[in-house]
């Protein structure tokens, strides 16, 4: 398993140094697209416009929600071309499990676009001027987020080996996890709130976006 992890790692680091534009394409378009929105936003609202502590949250909101999509995609689009160049045959045939080779491949695109992520979360601080801190606490609830995450993806990783083609089916899940992990969900109550706290990674957004009921995650310094 671990001659499998490493050689899973160099070829995702062989895939980034050859093809170097995809990522930085990527990093632009994130950026720029919460750039546009933030803009956007203060233009309409005027002078009347103050985010306050919330700013903090809708940062946080933003970069969870590229990191949930960057998860999902990589699985489920990985395993269609695999099946479009004729390769995924080779790949049940290898003496790995194919469980075992997803589950490494996962691992090792984590560690890249963790990277990716920490790069653009400072950008967004950057442009915003949002003031964020990272208490040891959060470690907790983002494994916990990485792990639903990976079960969505791996779940649209078999909806693309059954039905070959989930083109159409992945924006929906965008925009539905961008609602998801955008709503502030911990501030919900009643059945709603019940409801959230059994969906996918919804209570470990509330607590990383640091506004828990019981207030022990704080994002901002004091």
């Amino acid at each position: 398993m671990l001659n499998l992890l490493i050689g899973e790692i160099k070829r995702t680091w062989i895939q980034f140094i050859r093809y170097p534009s995809e990522i930085i394409g990527g990093v632009v378009i994130i950026t720029t697209v919460f750039y546009g929105l933030f803009v956007s936003a203060q233009y309409m609202a005027g002078s009347a416009l103050n985010f306050g502590d919330r700013l903090d949250s809708v940062v946080v909101g933003y970069v969870l929600w590229t990191l949930a999509l960057y998860i999902v995609n990589d699985i489920a689009f990985n395993i269609q071309a695999e099946a479009q160049t004729g390769t995924l045959e080779q790949l049940f045939l290898s003496p790995f499990p194919a469980p075992k080779i997803f589950f490494a491949r996962a691992v090792a695109s984590l560690a890249l676009r963790m990277t990716i992520i920490i790069l653009i979360l400072f950008i967004l601080m950057g442009i915003t001027g949002s003031q964020l801190s990272f208490p040891l606490g959060l470690i907790f609830p983002l494994l916990t987020l990485l792990m639903g995450a990976y079960g969505l993806a791996f779940i649209m990783g078999s909806c693309a080996l059954v039905f070959k083609r989930v083109q159409q089916i992945l924006p929906i899940l965008q925009f539905a996890l961008l609602f998801l992990l955008a709503a502030p969900t911990e501030e919900w109550s009643g059945r709603a709130r019940l409801i959230a706290n059994f969906l996918p990674m919804l209570p470990s957004t509330g607590l990383l976006r640091g506004k828990d009921s019981g207030g022990s995650v704080s994002f901002r310094d004091q």
